[in-house]
């Protein structure tokens, strides 16, 4: 049997630490009917040149341009794409062995799925491992769009296999959004197809001081914003925003005292969940002892 081709999109930006270990990661699957196309986002380190001396060693596609962010980097990634189905991992993450075959047979026998994601092991930055993702489920979980935007909840770009169908269908990623994997994860389920989040570990997610920022959470919060505003007229919206808050409100009780305060004041009390009380449990403590300085 002839499995069908998979597009790797890994648009990089300034990861010359772990753009080797990351592609080399992605070579040595054992599938043989892939494309690697690689953006390189207008690095400034040394990771055009590595990128480059791979390319010339494996003949993969290799591309540049200005910094525009990762979902304009995905953009013109899938301009040259033919696969059946696309992958978008991040240039610092270790593919684990067996997961482009796990994946393209799920989506094989399931056509209504769109999307398929499944676990991480999250390493520091040298690659040691810090944890496991947990997890309640041992078989597949599976999400349709009212849930997703409930939970405000994204299959992450280490793990997520899409339909390339699915993606033309909703015309590729906004480049104004620079977070891809939520507005991708929405995107396809509005459509009308399933998510589907499988219970094994398919990569190992780095954990370093170019992606664990305290401040952050803002961009972050902003960008969740713009994707969900999109759905503003669903009746799950409204949950949805509390989620976005929450996630915010994680790193904002810690730092942010005056943001916090705002988010807090920005949903109705009567629609905070167990979440938002939690965090405001941390809010009021932080505020009687001393927020954490950045």
């Amino acid at each position: 049997m002839k499995w069908p081709l998979v597009s790797i999109l890994v648009p990089c930006y300034n990861h010359e630490l772990y753009i080797e270990e990351c592609l080399l990661s992605i070579l040595r699957q054992d599938y043989d009917n892939v494309e690697l196309i690689v953006v390189n986002d207008g690095s400034t380190d040394s990771s055009g040149e590595k990128i480059k001396a791979l390319a010339q060693a494996h003949s993969f596609q290799y591309y540049e341009q200005s910094n525009q962010g990762v979902s304009a980097a995905l953009n013109l990634a899938l301009s040259h794409a033919r696969g059946d189905f696309i992958i978008t991992p991040d240039s610092d993450d270790v593919m684990l062995p067996g997961r482009l075959k796990l994946q393209v047979s799920h989506l094989q026998q399931h056509p209504e799925v769109g999307c398929v994601g499944g676990r991480v092991i999250f390493i520091d930055a040298r690659g040691a491992e810090i944890k496991r993702e947990a997890s309640s489920y041992v078989d597949i979980e599976r999400f349709d769009f009212a849930r997703l935007l409930e939970q405000a909840y994204s299959v992450g770009a280490p793990v997520a296999m899409y339909r390339r169908e699915a993606i033309e269908r909703v015309g590729g990623y906004d480049p104004s959004i620079r977070i891809q994997d939520f507005q991708m994860t929405l995107k396809i389920a509005h459509l009308g197809y399933t998510i589907d989040v499988l219970p094994q570990a398919l990569t190992l997610y780095r954990r370093h001081d170019t992606n664990i920022s305290k401040t952050a959470y803002k961009s972050q919060l902003t960008y969740d914003m713009q994707v969900i505003d999109r759905y503003k007229d669903h009746p799950a919206y409204a949950r949805a925003r509390v989620a976005v808050v929450n996630k915010a409100l994680k790193q904002a009780v810690r730092y942010d005292y005056c943001l916090a305060r705002e988010l807090f004041a920005s949903l109705p009390v009567r629609s905070w969940d167990r979440v938002t009380w939690k965090r405001f449990r941390r809010y009021l403590f932080k505020s009687k002892f001393g927020f954490s300085k950045e």
